[in-house]
């Protein structure tokens, strides 16, 4: 196996010959969080697509980020590390199943997360992230009946937050958030009695109870910098842990295992490697490449998203 460090600056190296960026969700190997020129959350990133200058994309994540990158940047060059770098909530939600919800329903908004693909993301009105789902939703005339896809728990949450009797919600969830247990939680408390609780709401009901905190990725690295406390316990996936020990490197943080993989770890998202960014960056493959017809129906719900402050 090839040095990280030759890795690395071949990466840097065909970034420049490629006059391509590199953004990368807060979930990836830190190893290729410090290469990025942007890291963030889903709606961060959205951002930085939006504003980039260059030839290439290439997008450290799963591929509905990288398609929506797309549907920003049509007619620049968009790679994933690695194609199959999926999403649950992606898999719940079928674009046919939305569009038959449509026709069934069609006096409806459909507020579609994110997380979802870019054929659903057509099929939407207008699109939202865990960090402003709360502002979407509330964005809405109060008469308007909702649809909210895909994510159940973030979908409980917005609905509890907004007071939104008319909201119907999708049953998808994260395999990562949606099974963190309660009672462990309850475990790290009882270990850990000055930590702080801060929870992404893709979490159970339950757990968010528990939580002193509520937000989105960049939202819970931002409150855990921002308080004076010294420990927490952080309901997220933990790849955050390196931006969290970059900001507050005198600070503890402790990660919950879900009972998926005894672990706090999106199998998707680290299937992008060093490697697999290098060759792809190289070869300029896996690309993502997308109907013209279905990115400009894309497009409206997400400028609508980020035209929202």
């Amino acid at each position: 196996m090839v040095a990280i460090s030759t890795i690395a600056d071949e990466i840097v190296e065909l970034k420049a010959k490629r006059h391509a960026v590199i953004l990368a969700h807060h979930y990836q190997e830190p190893e290729i969080q410090e290469l990025a020129d942007s890291v963030g959350d889903s709606l961060e990133l959205a951002r930085a697509a939006q504003k980039f200058e260059g030839d290439v994309i290439a997008f450290c994540g799963v591929r509905f980020m990288a398609e929506t990158a797309k549907v920003l940047n049509p007619n620049r060059i968009v790679v994933l590390p690695e194609r199959h770098a999926g999403c649950s909530l992606v898999d719940s939600c079928p674009a046919e199943a939305v569009r038959a919800f449509r026709k069934r329903n069609p006096d409806h908004v459909i507020v579609s997360y994110i997380n979802t693909s870019v054929e659903v993301k057509a099929e939407s009105d207008i699109l939202c992230t865990s960090r402003n789902a709360v502002k979407i939703v509330n964005s809405i005339p109060a008469d308007k009946p909702i649809l909210f896809l895909p994510d159940i728990n973030l979908g409980n949450y917005v609905k509890a937050q907004t007071g939104r009797k008319n909201m119907q919600i999708w049953q998808g969830a994260c395999i990562v958030h949606a099974t963190f247990p309660a009672r462990r939680v309850s475990a790290a408390r009882a270990e850990h009695p000055k930590a702080l609780v801060a929870a992404h709401p893709e979490c159970p009901s339950d757990v968010l109870r528990m939580a002193d905190f509520i937000g989105s990725t960049s939202a819970i690295i931002d409150w855990c910098t921002e308080q004076q406390a010294e420990e927490f316990i952080v309901m997220t996936e933990s790849g955050v842990r390196f931006s969290l020990e970059r900001l507050s490197p005198e600070k503890k943080f402790y990660f919950v295992a879900n009972e998926n993989c005894n672990c706090s770890e999106c199998p998707y998202m680290k299937m992008n490697t060093l490697e697999k960014l290098a060759a792809c960056l190289r070869d300029l493959e896996p690309r993502i490449d997308l109907p013209a017809s279905i990115m400009e129906r894309a497009l409206v719900p997400i400028e609508r998203m980020l035209a929202v402050k």
